[in-house]
């Protein structure tokens, strides 16, 4: 009996990667290996669970989204990732397939998650989110050869599997243009930890534009803090702090712009009147704050919709008659104008 998909790539003596593209039915394993493949696998009885059933019947008909929880009292990112997730399934039903959603726990950086429904072959793809700079789980999925695509960009993987993401380096530019033109020099940002990609991206952006002003970049203009309320509370003070006090203040997401907007006003200060604050990740939040807070929206369902698109249009069995390609975007976000700037 072989347990997992190394075992099976021992047995045949040949890659895991080759092990795992003849499983799901790739294009580029040619038909004589893909047969010895799936006959060790039925004779060693590869994978218990789903696996012996997914392989007679060729595919599980569902896609597993990789849903990482944060520290916090915001935990999933709900008002981001519904309407994103309801676009997704939606096109994904267009097609018969299901969309499944895979909990990390907190702290846990699903790799392990990951490999264990990739070698049971509980899903005929992945689609991951919360993309790190380097991100280990797409290394792994790239040397597999397990379909998927990813909500974000990433030094990993070079360009061979499908993206989607944001234009968070333009906003971030973006936003410092609108905030010098209204008169500040002292503009502060609050970015994620946890090497999270669109974060490097934002500042990146905003960098971009404070140099194109003519403003010195201030280290102690940055911060960093967990992608929840909290988050944006504890930093938010630290900030006001500096030795130049910031006139404005960009949060990179709407959870923790609540919580830094919560410790201004305790602070005695009011956002919109005695500071300016924009928020790159415009969702519901924003809009019932008081003040309502100026950002930056994506079109979440529709950007759910798109990635699925994406995903299918990479797999042979589900692309189009143009055969699979690989596809990459990424996508602009609108200013909504409010009162918080």
């Amino acid at each position: 009996m072989a347990s997992s998909i190394h075992d099976l790539a021992r047995h045949l003596n040949i890659s895991i990667g080759t092990v795992s593209r003849a499983l799901n039915g790739r294009a580029d394993v040619n038909a004589e290996t893909r047969q010895r493949v799936l006959d060790a696998a039925r004779k060693l009885n590869y994978s218990p669970n789903q696996s012996g059933r997914n392989l007679r019947r060729g595919a599980t008909q569902s896609i597993a989204f990789m849903l990482q929880p944060h520290p916090g009292d915001q935990q999933y990112g709900e008002p981001f990732f519904i309407p994103f997730l309801t676009g997704l399934q939606a096109k994904l039903a267009e097609h018969g397939i299901d969309l499944m959603v895979v909990m990390g726990g907190p702290g846990d950086y699903q790799h392990e998650r990951l490999r264990r429904l990739v070698e049971a072959r509980r899903a005929d793809a992945v689609v991951l989110a919360w993309t790190r700079r380097e991100d280990e789980r797409i290394d792994y999925l790239t040397e597999v050869g397990f379909p998927f695509a990813t909500l974000g960009r990433s030094q990993s993987g070079g360009r061979s599997y499908p993206s989607l993401d944001l234009d968070f380096e333009k906003a971030g530019s973006d936003a410092v243009d609108r905030l010098v033109a209204r008169g500040h020099r002292r503009i502060a940002a609050v970015r994620p930890l946890l090497n999270l990609n669109f974060g490097y991206l934002f500042i990146a952006g905003y960098r971009k534009a404070l140099k194109s002003h003519g403003i010195d970049f201030d280290p102690s203009m940055i911060a960093a803090g967990f992608i929840n309320e909290s988050g944006g509370y504890e930093v938010t003070p630290k900030l006001m702090q500096s030795k130049d006090v910031p006139t404005a203040i960009i949060f990179n997401n709407d959870a923790m712009a609540l919580g830094g907007c919560r410790a201004l006003v305790e602070m005695g200060l009011q956002p919109g009147k005695d500071i300016a604050v924009v928020v790159i990740v415009d969702t519901a939040l924003c809009r019932y704050f008081s003040p309502r807070l100026t950002s930056f929206r994506p079109a979440l369902e529709p950007l759910g919709q798109r990635l699925a698109e994406m995903l299918l249009e990479s797999m042979p069995a589900l692309a189009g008659p143009e055969g699979a390609k690989i596809i990459r975007e990424v996508w602009p976000l609108e200013l909504v104008v409010r009162d918080s700037d």
